[in-house]
């Protein structure tokens, strides 16, 4: 099912939100300092991901020397890594990358499930938003469709997501909302 991207001051199909205060990010990462974890195993997969991420946040306005690109040995490691970027890196987020593919064997189940809750408590402990741009999927050809092939890339996708939190973060500890924002 496609999301919807709701407008600013509008809710489901459209419909105005009668006198509610919008919050948005949005994709302007000029200034933004951001971590990459990226994992080693299936670097092949793990590398083009990595490409598609650091395109996106130059893209963005992400100066060279604003990212951080942190190599971990697998999926696994992930999490510990972006802890230690969110909490003492002097990032605003940290963007996650990887892929684990499903073998004949049930480790497959421990490692990425290990490697998304690992990631989802980085932002829960430290308020700097982690994103989950771990592959996990059946079949390398699966992996190369999202990295860089015809499914996109995830890790370009990771990094933007990446960015609309910093800048969805920054305003709502300012209090600004889209408005405040567009007009000055």
């Amino acid at each position: 099912m496609p999301s919807t991207r709701y407008d600013a001051g509008t809710g489901a199909a459209g419909a105005p939100i009668e006198g509610a205060r919008v919050h948005t990010g949005n994709l302007d990462a000029t200034g933004m300092r951001i971590g990459v974890v990226v994992s080693r195993f299936n670097d092949i997969i793990s590398t083009r991901l990595l490409d598609g991420a650091v395109g996106a946040l130059r893209q963005r306005g992400v100066g060279a020397g604003d990212i951080d690109v942190v190599w971990v040995p697998g999926a696994f490691e992930i999490p510990i890594a972006a802890r230690e970027l969110a909490s003492h890196g002097g990032v605003e987020a940290v963007v996650c990358l990887g892929a684990v593919i499903r073998g004949d064997t049930a480790h497959f189940e421990y490692v990425a499930g290990e490697a998304a809750q690992g990631i989802a408590s980085v932002h829960a402990a430290t308020g700097v938003p982690a994103t989950f741009g771990v592959l996990t999927v059946d079949t390398v050809e699966q992996a190369t469709d999202r990295a860089g092939g015809k499914h996109g890339n995830k890790g370009a996708e990771a990094a933007d997501t990446a960015i609309e939190m910093v800048s969805l973060l920054r305003d709502l500890r300012l209090g600004r909302t889209d408005e405040q924002r567009t007009s000055g």
